[in-house]
């Protein structure tokens, strides 16, 4: 017998506020198509790997700082994480185009920001107001 293990996966309205940028976005470039499938991709893959395997995304705070702003905001988002939850893990998951943005804290996938690869960066000021 094999028991599958879900674990839980949230979405913050930091990231739902993304997915209505990211349509506004598509329709303008004109591919509105490109969302449906975006969110094919989010409901038929994403979503049910994070379930069971949350920590599968490579860690965020790894990459390499290659100028002093980004070591700056690394530690700056470092603290903010610790700040929030012990242990917790900021990761990255790679998508056809897009880059998703969650936390790994205690089992739970948070999704914090989606970006499509056409799109500037993720906005870390909006993701944890007042820190």
């Amino acid at each position: 017998m094999t028991v599958t293990v879900r674990h839980g996966v949230r979405l913050t309205a930091h990231f739902e506020r993304n997915l209505a940028e990211m349509e506004a976005f598509l329709v303008e470039a004109p591919a509105p198509q490109a969302f449906d499938g975006l969110l094919d991709e989010l409901l038929g893959t994403v979503l049910p790997n994070l379930e069971r395997f949350p920590g599968m995304g490579r860690l965020f705070l790894e990459r390499p700082a290659r100028s002093v702003e980004v070591a700056n905001g690394m530690a700056r988002l470092s603290g903010q994480l610790g700040a929030l939850a012990q242990g917790g893990e900021l990761r990255e998951y790679v998508m056809a185009h897009c880059l998703l943005l969650y936390a790994h804290i205690q089992g739970t996938a948070t999704l914090l920001s989606i970006r499509h690869q056409r799109q500037l960066s993720f906005d870390f000021q909006a993701l944890w107001p007042g820190h």
